[in-house]
């Protein structure tokens, strides 16, 4: 469903120059004030300490843009940086990944300005086009997989190296033959690893929502990281934001910076 807003008209300009996100049922300026009636009473505007109240409800600041630089190369934003007297919150987005976000708690200030690392949400179970990120890795067919509750241990033979950059808390998934399909099999619980003793395996709690019992032994097993813990940045060729601050008194915002490096495929 569509915002709804109110727009205004300048007999000045001929035109519809403002637009706002409140909705009176009369405006008038009058006397250097600015008045707007709603539910039968008459609000002044601009002279109380509380920022962004109107009519009893408390809204959030907020201001979309995008980083649009060299639009034909693929680009991955690491950091955003803001000049600002406080922190804002971030939600991103770009024409390949959708789901970034970066907390107003996230951010440090240095050198005056405020700081901090794009992460990715990404999506559980993952989108498609998730499935060509960086944070997405092979394993390889499993030899065996047996289920206890909530728990399921997929085991692979002694020639397959599981390796160290899977960790506790990344999501597993499986595909079955002829390996065109993705499903998830749950998050990561366990690690075991000692080939002397014929261990080779890693357990994931299969409860996690979207997960999906593995049905053949001899699945293609893969791991996506925990996007938002290892803070790989947002891959796209452009990236849309939008900065909110839910703060009710009186805060600038004068610029949006981003850390941005090509992407090499």
């Amino acid at each position: 469903m569509a915002d709804n807003y109110t727009l205004t008209y300048s007999e000045s300009s001929k035109g519809f120059p403002s637009f706002y996100s409140y909705i009176p049922e009369w405006m008038i300026g009058m006397n250097n004030y600015f008045y707007s009636f709603k539910g039968g009473n008459i609000y002044r505007h601009n002279v109380n300490e509380t920022r962004n109240n109107y009519y009893g409800v408390q809204y959030n600041s907020s201001i979309s843009s995008v980083f649009n630089e060299r639009p034909l190369e693929n680009k991955l934003f690491k950091t955003i940086t803001l000049q600002s007297d406080t922190a804002w919150e971030l939600t991103l987005d770009s024409d390949i990944q959708t789901g970034a976000s970066i907390d107003n708690t996230w951010f440090e200030k240095k050198e005056g300005a405020w700081f901090a690392y794009v992460r990715n949400n990404g999506t559980v179970p993952a989108a498609e086009k998730e499935y060509d990120m960086r944070s997405v890795s092979g394993i390889g067919q499993s030899t065996s997989v047996s289920v206890a509750g909530v728990s399921t241990t997929i085991n692979f033979s002694d020639s397959i190296s599981i390796g160290n950059q899977i960790s506790i808390g990344d999501m597993a998934y499986y595909s079955l033959p002829p390996y065109n399909t993705i499903a998830l099999a749950g998050q990561v619980s366990d690690i075991n690893i000692n080939l002397q003793s014929g261990t080779n395996n890693i357990v994931v709690d299969n409860s996690t929502s979207g997960a999906s019992a593995i049905p053949i032994q001899n699945a293609y097993i893969m791991y996506i990281k925990n996007q938002q813990a290892e803070s790989n940045g947002l891959l796209g060729h452009y990236c849309l934001f939008t900065a909110t601050n839910s703060d009710t008194t009186a805060t600038e915002l004068f610029v949006v910076q981003s850390e941005v490096m090509k992407s090499y495929p």
